[in-house]
């Protein structure tokens, strides 16, 4: 009788493979509709009239936007499930890019950004989702995939983008382009088998080797609309009620901020400090990247876009390693996340006071792969010791975090420019040394933690 339940669950964990990769396609065509429009949006806001501080100021409409609902749009996908609240996400960012398409004057184009800076949280949801679909082990081998696939979408949509603007009326042909890729992505989601994914082993409550190795094998799971529940043995971390779309606006909010509340008094703010540390880190090398390769080397701006295409095509690929080196350390994520943070670090200094344009390429190279690296581990890590349960509002706090970030580097970027172009970067490295000096204090407790728990 278990044979017979065990050999349905495993035909079963077919629809969840074919979820799995229909979500690789999403994070591809996500990325590589918004980054159409990405390099375009500064050329046409201009266009419409707007001054240099007005740009800046309708610029960061999204980032602001993105920086308050990260978390709770992830925390609402956790109360209705992945299902309707990826489809709800999708199709109000079509309705953003459509009417970006359609804007012809500076209020316009703000209206537009709104739907896109509140709902474009696509795929932070479906990171949520493969979380959900996934075991522990085979988290980080899944979300490296996710992000490779998505970056190799972010690689070519410029390239597309940049050919649709050279024919009159370009940006409004790549933001309807952008909103009908945003529409397949609906469809898709619409049409993935969520119902082969209903997985869970009903073996008898004896000690069953076979019942041992569905769990082993993470099939002790349901997922329903995108919407999951866990066994009580399954992971450790607190238990989520949900709460059905259909229920009052008002309990979903009650839920929505009773998950936030618990993270924000969770004892995770040495992983988010971490988060906004290492991104702020990252993006002051390369805040002047172009112009530092410029001052210092005399670089052209072809040759330097060359080189930044280099590291961009190395960190997707990245994503490809990010299974086999955590299968290197066991799983143990903590000192992983540490190593890369170390060679994160020296290699920003070494670009700092790289000699020669070779060194500058030899650091690309490598830090490209060690941050790709970083950012999986601290997802895999927010995860562990959050629980799954919560697994969309752990990723929109990340990605809250970062939008900080986001918002801090610019600012201290442009300071440190007013003593060298090396500044930036030298004060990342300054920036990472802290990263790392936290890590090296906290991982001890981590570890404990953990195996306080196995006991």
């Amino acid at each position: 009788m278990n044979n017979k339940k065990c050999s349905t669950l495993f035909q079963k964990a077919r629809g969840r493979t074919r979820i799995i990769q229909c979500i690789y396609v999403v994070g591809f065509l996500d990325l590589f509709g918004v980054s159409m429009i990405i390099p375009l949006l500064s050329h046409h806001v201009k266009a419409l009239g707007a001054s240099p501080t007005v740009a800046g100021i309708v610029g960061s409409t999204y980032g602001i936007l993105q920086l308050f609902s990260s978390t709770i749009v992830g925390s609402w996908s956790d109360v209705v499930g992945r299902r309707y609240s990826l489809l709800t996400c999708l199709l109000l960012s079509a309705l953003g890019y459509s009417l970006l398409g359609m804007s012809t004057s500076i209020a316009l184009f703000v209206l537009a950004r709104i739907p896109v800076g509140l709902f474009k949280h696509s795929l932070s949801i479906c990171r949520a989702l493969l979380s959900d679909l996934v075991s522990e082990s085979e988290r980080p081998l899944v979300m490296g995939h996710f992000n490779a696939a998505s970056s190799v979408g972010f690689i070519l949509g410029p390239v597309v983008g940049g050919y649709l603007t050279e024919h009159e009326g370009g940006f409004y042909t790549s933001s309807f382009t952008c909103a009908a890729i945003f529409l397949l992505n609906a469809g898709l989601v619409w049409m993935l088998p969520w119902s082969e994914t209903l997985l869970h082993c009903n073996g008898t409550n004896s000690s069953s080797n076979l019942s041992k190795d569905c769990h082993d094998n993470n099939l002790k799971r349901s997922i329903h609309n995108g919407s999951h529940t866990s066994n009580s043995h399954h992971r450790p971390g607190p238990r989520w009620r949900e709460v059905s779309l259909l229920q009052p606006a008002w309990r979903q909010l009650c839920s929505v901020g009773s998950k936030i509340l618990m993270v924000a008094y969770s004892d995770m703010w040495d992983l988010f400090l971490v988060r906004l540390l290492m991104a702020v880190a990252i993006m002051l090398y390369y805040s002047n990247f172009s112009l530092a390769m410029e001052e210092r080397f005399l670089l052209k701006p072809k040759v330097t876009g060359y080189l930044i295409s280099y590291s961009s095509t190395l960190g997707a690929l990245a994503g490809f390693l990010v299974g086999p080196v955590t299968q290197v350390y066991e799983n143990h994520m903590p000192a992983l996340l540490l190593h890369s943070t170390v060679l994160t670090c020296s290699l920003i200094f070494l670009y700092a006071a790289a000699p020669s344009v070779w060194q500058v390429v030899l650091t690309s190279t490598f830090f490209a792969i060690s941050t790709t690296i970083g950012r999986t581990c601290i997802t895999d890590l927010e995860l562990q010791r959050g629980g799954v349960q919560a697994s969309g509002t752990l990723i929109g706090a990340g990605q809250s975090v970062t939008a900080v970030g986001r918002v801090l580097a610019p600012l201290l970027s442009g300071l440190a420019q007013e003593f060298s172009p090396c500044g930036p970067p030298s004060l990342g490295v300054v920036l990472a040394l802290a990263a790392v000096g936290l890590l090296f204090i906290r991982i001890p407790k981590w570890d404990g933690r953990g195996k306080t728990k196995m006991a």
